[in-house]
C-alpha cells in the first residue's frame, strides 16, 4: 500500500509540473508605459521656443495665414490643455510683435517728417503755420457735407444752375472757419478768397479735361463749381 501511495504521489506531482504557466498580457506588462503615453505631449512642436515654428508658419506670413494656422491647430488638438496653451501663447506673441512693429514704424515715420520740417526753409515753416490737421471725425463730417452739396448740384444741374449750392457751401465754409478763428470778418474774407481761388482754378482746369471724360449734360459752370467745393472743403478743414 505504501508503494502504491508513493507512486500515486509521484504521478500527481508530475501532473502538476506539466501544467502550463499563465502568461501576462502585453497591455498589463507595460501598463505604466501606457499611462505615461496618455499624458505625453500630443503636439510635437509644443516645446519649441520660436512662436512661428510652433504654429508652422513663415516669419513673413500674413495675419490671416497666422490666424488660420492657429485655428487649424486648435481644432486638431482640441481637448489637450497644454497644447492649446502653447498654440494660444505663440499666436499672442506673434500678434503683439506685429503690433509693436507697426507702432514703431508709425513713430519713426512721424519723427522723419518732423525732422524734415525742422530742416526745411523758413518760408516753408511759415507757410505750414497756416495749416492744421483736425481729427478724422471732423474731416469725415465736412467731407460728407460737401460731397452731399456736390451730388445735389449734379442731380439738379439739368434744371437749375448750382448758384444756391455754391452759396450754401460758401456759408458753410465761413461758419467752420469762424469756429476756429473766432473772428467773423477774418473768416469771411478767408472763405471768400478760397471760393474765388477754387472758381478760377476750376475755370482754367475745365478746358484741359478731355471731352470724353465729361458727361454731356455737365456744363462748364457745374464743373467749376465742383472744383470750388473741393477748395472750400480743404480751406475750412485744414486752414487755421
Amino acid at each position: 500500500m505504501t508503494g502504491w501511495a508513493e507512486a500515486g504521489g509521484v504521478a500527481a506531482g508530475r501532473g502538476r509540473a506539466s501544467l502550463p504557466r499563465p502568461r501576462l498580457s502585453a497591455s498589463l506588462s507595460i501598463g505604466a508605459g501606457g499611462y505615461g503615453d496618455e499624458h505625453a505631449p500630443l503636439f510635437p512642436r509644443q516645446q519649441a521656443w520660436d512662436p512661428y515654428k510652433i504654429l508652422g508658419v513663415d516669419h513673413d506670413a500674413s495675419e490671416e495665414e497666422i490666424r488660420s494656422a492657429r485655428n487649424f491647430l486648435l481644432k486638431q488638438y482640441a481637448g489637450h490643455e497644454e497644447t492649446e496653451e502653447a498654440i494660444e501663447g505663440a499666436y499672442e506673441k506673434i500678434i503683439m510683435k506685429s503690433y509693436s512693429h507697426r507702432k514703431k514704424s508709425k513713430i519713426n515715420l512721424k519723427s522723419k517728417i518732423q525732422k524734415q520740417v525742422e530742416e526745411s526753409p523758413s518760408w516753408f515753416k511759415a507757410m505750414l503755420g497756416f495749416f492744421e490737421v483736425p481729427s478724422a471725425e471732423i474731416i469725415s463730417r465736412r467731407l460728407a457735407l460737401f460731397a452731399f452739396i456736390a451730388g445735389w448740384s449734379i442731380v439738379t444741374s439739368a434744371e437749375t444752375g448750382p448758384t444756391f449750392q455754391l452759396a450754401l457751401s460758401l456759408v458753410s465754409c465761413i461758419y467752420f472757419l469762424n469756429e476756429k478763428m473766432k473772428n467773423l470778418s477774418r473768416a469771411s474774407m478767408t472763405g471768400f478768397g478760397v471760393f474765388v481761388g477754387g472758381w478760377i482754378v476750376g475755370s482754367l482746369l475745365v478746358p484741359v479735361i478731355p471731352t470724353f471724360a465729361i458727361p454731356p449734360t455737365w456744363s462748364i459752370e457745374l464743373l467749376s463749381s465742383l472744383v470750388a467745393y473741393v477748395f472750400l472743403f480743404l480751406g475750412c478743414t485744414f486752414l487755421k
